[in-house]
């Protein structure tokens, strides 16, 4: 599998990033796993608007899924070539009626749909594409769930939006890359089942067994050095932090 950070910034852009946006593909297969404030633009960077294969939404918050109303116009819209065909969202329930309320105008209630074939995110395991996949529900104020990746014998795990839960050591257990949000500073915010700092984000790998570590999420006022120095206190593993454009072979 390829993996491919479209954006990493966590609850707006940044000066460097746009908001999570994560690209994996394998047997020429793409599946894009969020696309929030600003991705858009940026996944144009790294492969044709039309090229994308199923779309994950780990949650409904804009900064995961906004670029969606963008991305909505772009294929509706398109004259030349026509129309593309649909494509798999996967995101919790609820999905189709909060994007076509963001966007706010489209010609009917069901014009999402006619491009974006919505499947209702619960707990358990399916197949996307070439992709073995798990989803469990983590622990953040709206419904959202992480996400395990089995491609070839190999493993991707990216958490979405949580604080500490059993559930994604579930998800991670044995994750050759750990894609891993670390929004708060350890000993800063202290809130429980709304996101992981640092030094929980690498506990989390620790426990899980995980091969790397990559620190993702990180809003603009939080200092990344100290959250990656923070995980690397707990866990002995290779661990860094996301960027825009970064490339791994998983």
């Amino acid at each position: 599998m390829k993996l491919t950070v479209v954006g990493c910034s966590g609850s707006f852009p940044s000066a460097e990033s746009a908001c999570s946006s994560y690209l994996v593909e394998a047997d020429g297969f793409r599946l894009l796993l969020d696309l929030g404030n600003g991705a858009l633009g940026e996944l144009q960077r790294h492969v044709g608007l039309y090229d994308i294969d199923a779309v994950f939404l780990s949650h409904l918050h804009a900064d995961h899924c906004i670029d969606m109303c963008g991305y909505f116009v772009a294929r509706y819209y398109r004259h030349e070539g026509g129309r593309p065909p649909s494509i798999p969202v996967y995101g919790p329930e609820g999905t189709e009626q909060r994007l076509t309320t963001a966007y706010a105008d489209t010609p009917s209630e069901k014009s999402m749909s006619e491009v974006f074939d919505f499947h209702t995110l619960k707990s358990g395991s399916f197949d996307v594409g070439p992709f073995s996949v798990r989803t469990e529900k983590v622990c953040h104020p709206v419904e959202t769930y992480g996400i395990r990746i089995e491609h070839g014998g190999r493993t991707l795990t990216y958490s979405g939006d949580t604080g500490v839960c059993t559930a994604l050591d579930e998800l991670a257990g044995g994750a050759d890359l750990f894609l891993c949000e670390a929004s708060f500073t350890y000993g800063k915010e202290d809130i429980a089942d709304l996101h992981l700092n640092g030094r929980e984000a690498g506990a989390h790998a620790a426990r899980a067994g995980a091969g790397r570590l990559v620190l993702t999420h990180i809003p603009p006022w939080t200092n990344a050095e100290v959250n990656l120095a923070d995980a690397r206190a707990v866990y002995d593993g290779p661990v860094e932090l996301a960027a825009a454009g970064a490339e791994y072979e998983v």
